[in-house]
C-alpha cells in the first residue's frame, strides 16, 4: 500500500474579504459616539461567525471591513449578523442621539488577493475614516421656531 500523497497534506486556507455597506439613503448617521461602538462591536460579531476583523474603517455613511473569513463561510448570515445586530443593539442601547441608526438593503464584497490585503490595511484607511467621522456636539442646538 502507498503512503499517503504530498498533496493529501492538510493546507491552511485564508480567505480575505473586503465587506462595504451603507446607511439608509446614504445619510450621515454615523457620528463618532456610534464610531467608536461600531469599533468595539463588530469584531465581536465576527469572532462569532468565526470571521475575524483586520481592519474596519468608518465614515458618516457607510462602513469597511477588511475581514479574514473561515473556509466554510455563509456570507448572507454574516452580513446579517454584522449589520442587524449592529443597528438593533446601538438602537437599544441608546447610541445613537437622535436618528436611529439604520442600513441600506444589500452590501458589496470583494475577495482579496494577499497583496490587495496590504493595500487595504494601510495606515491611510483609518486615517482616512478619522476626518469624516466629526466629534459629538455635547451643546443643544437651538430649535427653528
Amino acid at each position: 500500500m502507498r503512503g499517503p500523497l504530498p498533496h493529501d497534506k492538510p493546507v491552511p486556507i485564508r480567505l480575505y474579504a473586503m465587506l462595504t455597506w451603507t446607511t439608509l439613503r446614504r445619510l450621515p448617521l454615523i457620528h463618532s459616539r456610534a464610531a467608536a461602538f461600531l469599533r468595539r462591536v463588530l469584531p465581536e460579531i465576527a469572532r462569532r461567525h468565526d470571521a475575524r476583523v483586520i481592519e474596519l474603517g468608518i465614515v458618516r455613511n457607510h462602513v469597511h471591513l477588511v475581514l479574514e473569513l473561515p473556509a466554510r463561510v455563509d456570507i448572507p448570515r454574516l452580513v446579517q449578523g454584522l449589520k442587524g445586530a449592529s443597528a438593533r443593539i446601538a438602537n437599544r442601547d441608546g447610541i445613537m442621539l437622535r436618528a436611529r441608526l439604520r442600513w441600506a438593503d444589500g452590501y458589496d464584497l470583494r475577495s482579496l488577493g494577499v497583496r490587495d490585503l496590504r493595500r487595504a490595511i494601510a495606515p491611510g484607511l483609518r486615517a482616512r475614516a478619522r476626518r469624516y467621522v466629526r466629534p459629538v456636539t455635547t451643546r443643544p442646538r437651538p430649535c427653528a421656531p
